[in-house]
């Protein structure tokens, strides 16, 4: 059996073809998804990179892992304590050792473990090529280490190959001699045509990433990344982004195409399983952030999932899914074995033979690394539970319907206040369930949500924690430019929130 899993960094489903994407991104990926499963319903269940990487890898939710966010204790795995064997539980139980064990050769091309110090990441794989990049590569200098890989072992039987592109990752940073393929490409229709008055609204908002501060806390333009702005003004700016981004989406499907052409070269193609899928999605003016993966939202937790497998199916499949159910799926298509620790739950009908029943009614996926925030799946809804807001003044409670608004830009909480106590119901039943979990499966019984908390805060947005040299005169540095950009009144609120502590969350319905 040969597996080839193509790891996306940042992209969003809703920006590819075969998702129904109004620009030409991905051709070649689209005929990849013509003999294949399109799963539209896929979330990682810890956002961003290290979390949902982590997730995967070790089939668990970050929550049992400890691995939620970008830094500080909640970057690390738990302790295992006295329960740790010879070895730890990432190279007992996770996916890429239990590949091995089926007789696979597993190979990694990606600089993903050095990047993010995330040396478990590594647990399982025969060989790793790290592009050195520290995850600002593009795919033209990935491409050399896949070539000469596919020359000298694609032919081999049982692999399974991890291939890494960064290029729709920001700041977007495929090279200027690609040209401009969507110069002339409307924006999607829901910017289109009232953009001038979602740029103003947006430009009124606070935090990192938001509109007007595309460098995290600031303005400023890299020279090295000129497809990225500092701030969106105006359209012109928000056309930069959105191409910048999906022009990324575009060097990224080429390099496919040049996979695809040698596997098709060598006969390989039709036998060789082929994964698409990524990380995380990216906020493209959801909650007022862009170019960010910043929040446990559907923006940035929804992936795209692609799996063409031999003698399986074609089609698509709606149900709910994680990440982490790719472990006992692939298991249960291999004939390996569940393993005991994963939280992961076997889609293999769906592959198999289409069935549209297979998958989930509910999820909840995290993010801590920019902001503390939880949410709930179910139906047409979204319910969002913030615990630390990142700076973005964010409401403890928020509520989207995401069938007639999918990018999340009316917030329904005060029309349905029944819907917020279920999603709240839900959250809390899901919590439950883990704890228990935790307290049968884990010397270490804390949620790491409240580690970071603790610790000051999301790694991104630790401003005023005592470690940071900036100290509370860099968070009063960005207070000070919010007030000159016409954000006076946030900037009153999170020096309030943050500084004075006279200010929490606003009350909810």
């Amino acid at each position: 059996m040969r597996i080839l899993y193509l790891d996306l960094d940042s992209c969003r489903p809703d920006h590819l073809g075969c998702y129904g994407y109004h620009r030409n991104t991905s051709p070649h990926i689209d005929a990849i998804a013509r003999q294949a499963m399109i799963f539209n319903g896929c979330h990682t269940s810890d956002a961003p990179c290290l979390p949902s990487r982590t997730a995967l890898y070790s089939g668990r939710f970050g929550i049992h892992t400890g691995v939620v966010g970008h830094g500080g204790t909640a970057a690390s795995p738990k302790n295992e304590g006295p329960r740790r064997d010879f070895s730890d539980s990432f190279v007992r139980q996770g996916l890429a050792r239990q590949l091995q064990r089926l007789g696979l050769h597993t190979a990694m091309i990606s600089p993903f473990g050095q990047r993010h110090g995330a040396h478990w990441f590594y647990a399982g794989f025969n060989e790793i090529h790290n592009s050195g990049g520290g995850g600002v590569e593009s795919a033209g200098d990935v491409w050399p280490s896949i070539e000469t890989w596919l020359d000298h072992k694609a032919s081999a039987d049982n692999w399974f190959l991890h291939v890494n592109f960064w290029d729709i990752h920001t700041p977007y940073r495929v090279p200027l001699d690609y040209g401009e393929p969507f110069a002339d490409a409307p924006l999607p229709p829901w910017l289109e045509a009232g953009a001038e008055a979602i740029i103003a609204r947006h430009n009124r908002l606070t935090g990192p990433h938001s509109s007007l501060d595309l460098d995290m806390y600031g303005d400023r333009e890299n020279p090295a990344f000129p497809r990225s702005p500092g701030a969106i003004r105006n359209r012109h700016d928000l056309r930069r982004v959105f191409n910048g981004y999906d022009t990324g989406i575009r060097y990224v499907d080429d390099h496919v195409g040049r996979i695809v052409a040698k596997l098709k070269a060598a006969g390989l193609y039709d036998d060789t399983a082929i994964i698409i899928s990524a990380d995380h999605g990216e906020n493209l003016g959801e909650l007022g952030l862009y170019s960010e993966h910043g929040t446990a939202d559907a923006a940035t937790c929804r992936v795209p999932l692609i799996i063409k497998w031999p003698g399986g199916s074609q089609g698509v499949n709606s149900k709910f899914h994680y990440n982490i159910d790719l472990a006992p799926t692939l298991m249960e298509l291999l004939g390996g074995e569940h393993q005991p620790l994963w939280d992961g739950a076997s889609f293999a009908p769906a592959v198999r033979t289409g069935d549209a029943s297979a998958g989930r009614d509910e999820i909840v996926f995290s993010q801590c690394a920019h902001v503390c925030q939880r949410a709930v799946r179910w139906e047409n809804w979204l319910y969002l539970r913030t615990y630390h807001d990142g700076f973005h003044l964010f409401p403890q409670e928020i509520l989207f319907d995401l069938a007639r608004d999918p990018h999340e830009q009316n917030d329904l909480a005060a029309q349905h206040p029944g819907l917020l106590r279920e999603g709240a119901w839900r959250l809390a039943r899901w919590h439950d369930a883990q704890m228990q979990r935790m307290a049968l499966h884990s010397d270490d019984v804390t949620d790491p949500l409240w580690t970071v908390i603790r610790e000051g805060g999301p790694f991104h947005a630790r401003l005023i924690h005592p470690g940071n040299p900036g100290g509370p005169e860099e968070f009063n540095h960005y207070l000070t430019r919010l007030e000159a950009t016409g954000r006076a009144d946030g900037a009153a609120v999170l020096r309030d929130r943050y500084l004075t502590r006279t200010v929490s969350f606003p009350d909810t319905p």
